[in-house]
């Protein structure tokens, strides 16, 4: 069970069920079957989820629903019973850009995306704004699996585009393309280079690779979501949409404990400054769509 349903659970006292939908139509049958059961908060996981989720609150009016990493509909607004669950992930990628930055050898750094769409391209263009921010003369390498879903579940092409970058000169790698990360981890540890893992810790898929993790606290802002409703609060921000970034404790990076023994600790005192101009204001990162 995902930590923020388990903590809601032991801290809250509130039933939770989780299920993980293998393809399109079984996601907006699982929101469907929440929704009829009466849930008070029935809450999707990952931009795919968007549109389903969309609909299915038409169909359920007095049901409120929430989308993590949530994409507002082309034309028109979101449904009042939906509130989109953002979060500045550029603010995550420049701490782990200047991460790399400050450990790379070579002057040079990689990043492998997933699909190519608005969301990836924040973690590419804050990822370069703060290997920018450590070292100006340093190369950031990008490439993206792919145009569909699919680039979110490719090992495979994950692992060619390492190599390839690794083969011109990149010896940090970050990635921000789900299970394709994995590729990247396997070319990493074979060529001799380091990753950067996403959205969790990643430090135990491949000891001794990943250099460092960015965090997004997907738990921490689901069970703030179900707080709010033990509360009988539905908390929907500007235009139904919430942002969660560094200053909110959205997002975060690995730069304590043993799984940041890689880091040299004037990286992790470089890095943490940073952070600290971020959240004052003094540094604004740019989130490209």
């Amino acid at each position: 069970m995902p930590r923020g349903l388990e903590r809601a659970r032991r801290e809250l006292g509130v039933t939770v069920e989780y299920v993980e939908p293998a393809d399109g139509d079984d996601r907006a049958g699982a929101l469907r079957l929440f929704a009829a059961r009466g849930f008070d908060r029935v809450i999707g996981v990952g931009y795919v989820f968007s549109r389903d989720v969309d609909e299915v609150a038409r169909d359920h009016p007095g049901v409120r629903f929430a989308c993590v990493d949530y994409a507002p509909p082309e034309r028109g607004e979101a449904p009042p019973n939906v509130v989109g669950l953002k979060f500045r992930d550029e603010e995550g990628a420049f701490l782990v850009g200047a991460a790399a930055g400050l450990s790379t050898t070579r002057g040079a750094v990689g990043f492998v995306g997933g699909m190519e769409i608005p969301l990836i391209r924040r973690f590419e263009a804050g990822y370069r704004a703060g290997v920018g921010a450590v070292c100006p003369s340093c190369r950031v390498l990008a490439a993206y699996a792919g145009s569909t879903p699919t680039a979110f579940k490719d090992p495979e092409r994950g692992a060619q585009l390492a190599t390839s970058q690794i083969a011109a000169g990149a010896d940090v790698l970050f990635h921000a393309s789900g299970s394709t990360g994995h590729g990247v981890f396997v070319a990493a540890r074979r060529l001799g280079a380091r990753a950067i893992g996403v959205d969790a810790d990643q430090h135990d898929e491949m000891p001794g690779v990943v250099l460092t993790s960015m965090l997004k606290r997907v738990d921490v802002v689901v069970f703030e979501l179900i707080r709010e409703a033990t509360q009988g609060r539905y908390v929907r921000g500007a235009r139904g949409l919430r942002t969660f970034g560094l200053a909110e404790g959205g997002i975060d990076w690995v730069h304590e404990g043993p799984h940041a023994r890689g880091l040299r600790p004037e990286t992790i005192a470089r890095v943490e400054a940073l952070r600290a101009q971020i959240v004052s204001g003094a540094v604004v990162v740019p989130g490209r769509e």
